[in-house]
């Protein structure tokens, strides 16, 4: 089918997709027209545009508005589909689009459309920005991500015209982002293709193993699969009137993940071919379910009912692990029809098969409170790119069902803690928390949860007792970890505030920027309302409780400062560099065209032999040096406003000198880490210059070092062993 696709023009491609509007969805004339006008508009527009592939761009728009018929989305979703890159790719304003087609598709294309490129933001938070935004349209119209999916799958299937650093970045974005909220919503065809897809640019070399592993395997398994659908359905017949019997075939990614993740040969995977059973009643389910174990032995610990269990996008089914003959085990999977349908399309069937969308607190509406939720969260949090973390912790496939002592089902994602749970009942119970029973036994608060345990926490009525701020590191789900915060920032309010200017003012001084009282004023507020804070204090007090990180606004500060506030330095006199003691051989820099200058040594990147570096001419302290990727050197010279004060500088090979550098450890606090860290550095002949040490927020241990090095080798040995010791989670320069 694709090569057809790739031999037609985008005219005859188009006029296939209008046939299936009428023969497949039963489109009216006037649905039709809107159709033909949208993509009369958005051919227009693309005209001049190509794809990577050297393919017109308007075949794009219809291959997603080709998926979207697939998925049985209505007409005004195809529009959409036509036209979701107009605004951001062409001329075409969103006022045009509401001029011509109506305030819903004007509504659903905005939802679609990027934000305009912010001057002075980081890539990630671009990417959660333009996340937040599509999740807010989302929660007023779920329309909006099902386009996107269709527009990210269409992308992915042509994902190798692209460079190979273009294509890992949107593969993985693919798996970590889209695939989670596919999966959310329950569309399970496009979930395993987009996972497929994206571990086949991620991990080719695996993803050709699996495959070969699946052909070497394939025919004996169909024979047998075919051989025992026939006997089940002899026997199923007997009881149930119609039941449909086929076979499946689990995903790549899903045998990737067992494989490579966990750690088990193909012949270890169970659930690769199972057959899947759809009758008309629940009934009928549990029935079948009676004589698929009367006719196979049933393995041990491998059935589970979502029938009676639901997974959070509503995926329903029994599923039960049998040995077959010759000791093969195979799965069954054993569901009605309802189920079969919101399996294979999830949201979408409430289009596809018309069960209705408005009206009242619908199963769709229900089926959206985890994205209200997140973005309640993320405003809770203050920090946007708080919505990614969520999406990949608490998105993922994999779920556990915990069990109250009352007998109600908690829903988690795989490695939550019993601290999740408890906040995942209610959060006074988190707050109160101060131990759990897991099958009536005590565990540690870090406890993992695993589907099936009965879970018990234990509270305490003691006034003011509250979480530890440990459980942040502790708590899995981004719900949970909000919900600390939270506490922190509604409970210590004055106590985060002057912690958050302290930790503000520390880093400030430790990067080097120095500011005026007036301008320290100006520059903090600015800081707050770019991070969406009402005031300086609500800021210093995110900070302080753990809501907004000063650590990760350090680039961005940075750029700001070195821009708008360092202090521009004086001319310098050529004469003066000529008179001052030459010490570049001594200190191992040679300096291009320039003899008989001063060499200093820049402390706001503090440059070691080995390193990429630059010069700048100074008054009265003839060249300093920087490494050439520290914040305080223009990324291009030659447009900077004096390109003459930059100056080639070279290491010299002979250089015997040493040097200072500082490492910021991040930790986990225990006793006997600064000593483990000493013995390690005296072991190795290091002298340490300054240390000093401060448990963050967080809970964990920042340790700022300053110690002398031979050269960049020298510090990355240091580094790696440093990693190694016990409780390090992060050591940076």
């Amino acid at each position: 089918m694709e090569e057809k696709v790739k031999d037609q023009t985008p005219e005859e491609q188009y006029a296939a997709l209008r046939k299936r509007l009428i023969e497949e969805m039963h489109l009216e004339e006037k649905d039709l027209q809107e159709i033909d006008k949208a993509y009369a508009l958005a051919a227009r527009v693309h005209k001049d545009q190509k794809r990577h592939s050297g393919e017109p761009y308007i075949i794009h728009p219809i291959a997603v508005a080709s998926i979207l018929v697939d998925l049985g989305m209505d007409a005004r979703s195809i529009e959409t589909a036509l036209l979701h890159d107009t605004v951001e790719d062409t001329e075409v304003t969103l006022a045009d689009i509401k001029e011509q087609f109506g305030d819903e598709v004007e509504a659903l294309v905005d939802g679609l459309t990027k934000l305009g490129k912010v001057p002075l933001v980081t890539k990630e938070e671009r990417q959660a920005e333009n996340i937040r935004k599509m999740l807010l349209a989302m929660s007023k119209d779920i329309r909006v991500i099902i386009i996107k999916l269709a527009d990210r799958l269409h992308n992915m299937r042509t994902l190798n015209f692209m460079i190979d650093r273009k294509r890992r970045e949107i593969a993985q974005e693919t798996l970590e982002i889209y695939a989670p909220i596919a999966h959310r919503l329950g569309i399970r065809a496009v979930k395993e293709e987009l996972e497929d897809l994206a571990i086949r640019f991620l991990d080719p070399i695996a993803y050709a193993d699996i495959e070969h592993s699946l052909d070497a395997v394939n025919r004996s398994r169909i024979e047998f699969l075919e051989e025992n659908k026939e006997k089940i359905r002899e026997r199923i017949e007997t009881v149930v009137k119609n039941p449909s019997i086929s076979g499946r075939v689990k995903s790549v990614h899903g045998i990737y993940r067992k494989m490579y993740m966990q750690n088990k040969n193909i012949d270890q995977i169970y659930d690769i071919y199972a057959i899947r059973i759809i009758v008309d009643t629940v009934i009928d389910c549990y029935n079948c379910l009676g004589i698929i174990h009367d006719m196979f032995k049933p393995m041990p610990g491998r059935f589970k009912d979502y029938i009676s269990t639901p997974k959070p996008n509503m995926y329903q089914s029994l599923h039960t692990t049998v040995i077959g003959r010759n000791g093969i085990p195979f799965e069954v999977q054993i569901r009605t029809w309802e189920m079969h349908r919101t399996a294979e399309y999830g949201i979408a069937a409430h289009w596809k098969y018309k069960l209705g969308i408005k009206g009242g607190k619908t199963s769709l509406d229900e089926r959206l409170a985890w994205v209200r939720q997140m973005l309640d969260d993320q405003k809770e949090s203050g920090d946007v790119q708080e919505l990614v973390r969520a999406i990949k912790s608490d998105l993922i496939p994999d779920d556990v069902f915990v069990f109250t002592p009352r007998g109600d089902v908690i829903n988690l994602p795989a490695g939550a803690t019993v601290i999740d749970f408890a906040y995942a009942i209610h959060t006074a119970v988190g707050h109160k928390m101060s131990g759990a029973k897991v099958d009536g036994r005590i565990v540690p608060l870090d406890y993992v949860v695993k589907t099936g345990q009965i879970v018990e926490v234990l509270t305490s009525s003691q006034v003011g007792k509250g979480p530890s701020r440990d459980w942040l590191s502790i708590a899995k789900t981004s719900s949970a970890r909000n919900k600390i915060r939270s506490w922190f920032k509604n409970e210590r309010r004055d106590e985060n505030i002057v912690e958050g200017k302290e930790e503000v003012e520390r880093e400030f001084k430790r990067n080097f920027i120095r500011l005026t009282d007036d301008e320290y004023e100006d520059f903090i507020m600015h800081l707050a309302e770019r991070q969406r804070f009402d005031s300086v204090e609500d800021f210093y007090a995110a900070i302080g409780f753990g809501g907004a990180s000063i650590i990760r606004l350090m680039p961005y500060i940075k750029e700001v400062y070195n821009r708008d506030y360092r202090p521009k330095e004086p001319e310098i006199i050529p004469d003066e560099v000529n008179t001052t003691v030459n010490r570049g051989g001594k200190d191992g820099v040679n300096v291009e065209g320039i003899n008989n200058v001063l060499i200093k040594f820049s402390r706001c990147c503090n440059p070691l032999p080995g390193d990429n570096i630059i010069g700048f001419i100074t008054r009265g302290h003839g060249v300093s040096v920087h490494k050439r990727d520290c914040p305080n050197v223009p990324k291009d010279i030659a447009t900077c406003a004096e390109p003459e004060r930059w100056v080639k500088v070279t290491w010299n090979k002979d250089v015997k000198q040493d040097f200072k550098a500082t490492l910021q450890i991040t930790a986990l606090s225990r006793i006997g880490l600064m000593a483990d860290i000493s013995v390690l550095l005296a072991n190795m002949r290091v002298n340490i210059n300054e240390i000093s040490s401060h448990v963050g927020k967080d809970g964990r241990n920042n340790l700022m070092l300053t110690i002398t090095v031979n050269n960049v080798d020298h510090l990355k040995n240091l580094i790696n062993k440093i990693q190694k010791i016990k409780g390090v989670l992060n050591v940076e320069r």
